[in-house]
């Protein structure tokens, strides 16, 4: 009997699930028996997830077929991504570097053009000065030629006139002397006469000679001033061209370096202020180890220089040489006054109330001080005493060069003493003061 109904209630049962909706199980379900996942391990019971349109995964989750999880390739992108942000921000870091050094040579390269006409202008002062010199002496020796020539033109007229010579006159005198001492008087009065003539003739011919020396020195004296004036001609316009060229080069670097910054935040993925902020904090920190560094250069030179000069002292058993004295009433007035011009312009050429170069600065404190000092830098290093760097007093005035020569100093400074200096430094840079090392140590020191 139970044989018989089994089958028929599952076929019943059948019939039933057959119009009711098909029912999935959701593969993640836990199953209802266990409370297991289908893979068999234990999972918290989950209430029914809502379910998306077919083909769709649910919210915040990855689309239905695509891996949840980075791929290798797109990890390898990401990677290779990064790594050249990386090295294009090292490239634009380097020539961001690279702009500011250039843009430093080209103030180094401007400076050189203004005490190049500097040191034009103070030649053709010397030329002119010259040339007035040699004027004077060509008149001076023109009006000797001219007496001598009249006290000639007198003696060819005398003799004219009597028909001899003056010294034959003389000599005819004393054949006719009565008496020894007659004739001893005429004797003296012929070499009197004849001593005069030689004087007479030989000035007139000596200062002609020197007549037309000097004329001659003088045309060259004059030739050598227009000369001088035509290279100042020369060196003011290649000043200006370099100046212009500086600007330009300025006004380029600054778009260069705001075109770089833009770059480097885009591949930081920052922005171009952060980014302005950084490389000046960079060039800060950069400028300040230049300086540490040049200082301990300088200091460990200049002992090795005592200590040398010491040595040698010591084996000659004498005293060392001491510099030029040191005048602190002229020092203080010096540096008084160069501070006291801090924040005007540089104007090039430039020595009065408008602005100043370098070195006209450094002269017009030193007038303050009481030295005279020509307005060319190397100039003043030839006016003034060398001394070395552990020598330096406030007053005292550092130089550089690009070439290691005197004659092409190009820049000078007014050193105020705790390794700082006050200077004019180019167009379109104030005076400052300035650290000691801010251009590298220092080719000279002196002291005016």
């Amino acid at each position: 009997m139970a044989r018989r109904i089994l089958p028929t209630l599952l076929l019943s049962l059948t019939a039933l699930l057959g119009l009711l909706p098909a029912a999935q199980a959701d593969p993640a379900d836990p199953d209802p028996a266990t409370g297991r996942p289908p893979g068999g391990q234990p999972s918290e019971v989950r209430s029914p997830s809502v379910r998306s349109p077919a083909g769709q995964a649910p919210a915040g989750q990855p689309p239905v077929g695509q891996d949840p999880y980075p791929s290798t390739e797109e990890i390898d992108r990401s990677r290779t991504e990064a790594d050249g942000n990386a090295v294009s921000a090292a490239a634009l870091e380097a020539a961001l570097t690279a702009a500011r050094a250039e843009l430093d040579r080209a103030g180094r390269s401007a400076e050189q053009a203004v005490e190049a006409y500097n040191g034009a202008r103070l030649a053709l002062t010397r030329a002119r000065t010259e040339e007035t010199a040699a004027n004077r002496r060509a008149a001076a020796a023109e009006t000797e030629r001219s007496e001598a020539a009249e006290d000639a033109a007198r003696l060819a007229a005398e003799t004219y006139r009597q028909g001899a010579g003056a010294e034959l006159s003389a000599l005819n005198a004393l054949l006719g002397a009565h008496g020894p001492r007659e004739a001893g008087d005429r004797a003296a009065a012929v070499g009197v006469v004849s001593e005069r003539t030689r004087q007479i003739l030989d000035a007139a011919t000596s200062t002609a000679a020197a007549a037309r020396s000097a004329s001659a020195a003088a045309r060259t004296a004059t030739e050598a001033a227009e000369k001088a004036a035509a290279e100042v001609g020369a060196a003011r316009t290649r000043a200006q061209q370099r100046l212009a060229a500086q600007q330009g080069e300025v006004a380029a670097a600054d778009r260069r370096r705001e075109r770089l910054l833009a770059e480097l935040a885009a591949a930081r993925n920052t922005t171009v202020e952060l980014e302005r902020e950084r490389r000046e904090a960079l060039e800060a920190i950069a400028a300040r180890e230049a300086e540490a560094g040049a200082a301990a250069r300088a200091s460990a030179e200049q002992a090795a220089r005592d200590a040398e000069t010491a040595a040698a002292a010591a084996r000659a058993q004498a005293v060392l040489p001491e510099p030029r004295p040191w005048s602190a009433e002229g020092a203080a007035a010096a540096v008084a006054f160069a501070k006291s011009k801090i924040g005007l312009p540089y104007v090039w050429g430039g020595e009065g109330q408008e602005g100043y170069d370098c070195s006209g600065l450094t002269m017009m404190a030193w007038r303050e001080g009481g030295k005279q000092l020509n307005h060319f830098a190397a100039d003043q290093y030839a006016q003034s005493t060398p001394i070395g760097y552990g020598q330096l007093r406030p007053g005292d005035l550092v130089f550089w060069t690009d070439t290691g020569r005197a004659a092409d100093i190009h820049h000078v400074g007014l050193y105020i003493g705790d390794d700082q200096m006050i200077e004019a430094p180019r167009v379109g840079m104030p005076v400052k003061q300035a650290s000691l090392w801010i251009m590298g140590i220092p080719d000279y020191y002196a002291r005016p």
